[in-house]
């Protein structure tokens, strides 16, 4: 198990990663969204650890931009960067 720290005094999400013999990898069902600095190199990243990009960085205007991706387990994960200076890339 994986523990993902936690600040009283910061915004965010705390959770664990688990494995175990009841824990099934989905694409289908809920979706986590992580927010990242660079949606780009996270793209990389992940496919760099054998995991594969299902849905590539789509921008959302002044939302963002979101992408989605398969980890190396089979699982869809969403990610999220904010738009940076108000300059699309």
């Amino acid at each position: 198990m994986a523990l993902l720290p936690w600040s009283d005094d910061a915004p965010g999400a705390s959770g664990a990663l688990a494995k175990g013999d009841v824990y099934v990898p989905s694409k289908s069902g809920s979706i986590l969204y992580f927010s990242v600095e660079d949606i780009d190199g996270a793209l990389e990243r992940a496919e760099a650890a054998g995991g594969c990009v299902l849905y590539p960085r789509k921008a959302l205007g002044q939302a963002g931009f979101v992408a989605e991706i398969e980890d190396s387990e089979g699982n869809r994960i969403a990610l999220h960067a904010k738009l940076l200076c108000g300059v699309e890339a």
